[in-house]
């Protein structure tokens, strides 16, 4: 056997076992659902006796969970049947329950501590969905969209399609399409119902993403996974081609020969199930639940969809090329996030904010869901040239996308390595080179 050979079945070995030794909620009654946007400030507990943490793009939300938006942030939870809950500034929102009965139906209870949230329930049969605030309680079964804001003393429900049941120490009752109630919280919960919904200050933003949505998620190529998160996000960000002995593979746009799809991204702690890799690419999410990553000559790296679901841990790798190193998840009793940044980050041009430079290797990293138009055809170019300039078209009014997940620091140059996420406590991070440093 040739010196290659053993080094390349070394390889393999290393990197398999590296990307499975992480447990998997895949047999338990635990769910986790997927924190799908962050623009600007967005803080998370993540029920680990640490307090808040500043949260970033893909990190799975777990029951117990807690999420804080500051008043320039902005988030988003996608769901495993594409339903989705959007925090505007200024919102606390903590998720008391995500689990499954024996049936398998899944049971969301979130509840609403302050601000406003635009929810989307996607009424998925034998599913459970509750939204609480105060001692209010939003029974959802079926098809509904809403949007709920407290303020002081009271709050107000706005009923944009489908209705909803309402309990609390009021009574039951059920608010249709285009109503609004208002609840005196201080009063027993006293309420007001009224015909039509007055104009929300950030209803143009949910609608924006609700487009997004509609557009790209229907485009899917083939049924590659059990749930449907994560689906407008590959059709967006990458796509699905056919290889010879393979079958269908995904691959994202600006991914050139040295790119790999552990460039970017973090080692985030769940209590109960140790360190799990996320990734820093906005379309990570099922690539990283599902499937293999496989490096196919000409092609490079690929996606591979099938197989089962993996909630927490990396999926496998197989076929790397010679000396490629997974990253290997932190060893002692540390509960940090780890940070691993190796890849290109897409530069703002200017003082502008929205003119981007994409550069080739950087997989889609920086580029605002359905803020850039014609990303394959952008993606040739860059292929040939190394670079491309683009107009950021569909950045919200008054928040700095840049800030989402992973930022670039003022006068970056092409080709650096991500910064760092900074939470107020110790975080390390691996830097191109491969060694670790801490930031505090």
């Amino acid at each position: 056997m040739s010196k290659l050979t053993i080094k390349l079945l070394l390889s393999l070995s290393l990197a398999v076992s590296v990307l499975l030794t992480v447990p998997s909620f895949a047999d338990s009654q635990a769910r986790v659902v997927r924190l799908s946007d962050v623009q600007g400030d967005v803080q998370v507990d993540r029920d680990l006796g640490q307090g808040y943490e500043k949260a970033f793009l893909n990190l799975p939300i777990t029951q117990g969970t807690k999420l804080q938006s500051s008043k320039d942030g902005r988030a988003e939870v996608e769901f495993e049947d594409g339903s989705t809950l959007r925090l505007t500034p200024g919102t606390v929102i903590d998720f008391p329950q995500l689990s499954l009965r024996d049936s398998g139906a899944k049971i969301s209870t979130v509840h609403l501590q302050e601000g406003t949230a635009y929810l989307k329930f996607a009424g998925t049969k034998d599913d459970e969905f509750t939204f609480t605030f105060g001692r209010e309680k939003l029974s959802l079964n079926h098809i509904v969209r809403l949007r709920l804001g407290m303020a002081d003393t009271k709050a107000t429900l706005s009923v944009l399609s489908g209705d909803v049941q309402v309990e609390g120490e009021a009574g039951k009752s059920v608010v249709g399409k285009n109503h609004s109630v208002t609840f005196d919280l201080a009063e027993t919960d006293r309420y007001t119902v009224a015909n039509g919904v007055e104009p929300g200050l950030y209803d143009a933003w949910d609608k924006q993403q609700d487009q997004y949505y509609k557009q790209y998620a229907g485009n899917s190529s083939s049924s590659y996974s059990p749930y449907s998160y994560g689906t407008a996000d590959l059709n967006y960000y990458g796509s699905f081609m056919n290889a010879p002995g393979y079958g269908t593979i995904w691959q994202p746009y600006f991914a050139g020969a040295g790119w790999d799809p552990f460039m970017n991204g973090a080692w985030a702690f769940s209590p109960g199930y140790g360190y799990g890799w996320v990734s820093g690419y906005p379309w990570g999410w099922t690539p990283y639940h599902s499937g293999s990553w496989l490096f196919l000559p000409p092609y490079g790296w690929v996606w591979q969809p099938g197989g089962s679901w993996a909630a927490w841990n990396a999926p496998r790798v197989i076929r790397p090329p010679v000396h490629f190193m997974a990253p290997q998840a932190p060893t002692g009793s540390g509960r940090g996030t780890v940070l691993v940044n190796r890849g290109p980050v897409p530069i703002l041009m200017g003082r502008s904010s929205n003119q981007l430079e994409i550069t080739n290797n950087s997989g889609g990293l920086g580029i605002p869901r359905g803020g850039v138009r014609n990303l394959g055809q952008l993606s040739r170019t860059v292929q040939q040239k190394g670079f491309v300039e683009a107009r950021v078209h569909t950045a919200p009014v008054g928040v700095n996308w840049w800030r989402s997940g992973y930022s670039a620091p003022a006068g970056a140059r092409r080709g650096g390595s991500a910064p760092s996420i900074s939470s107020g406590r110790s975080i390390s991070s691996h830097s191109s080179a491969g060694h670790p440093t801490t930031h505090r």
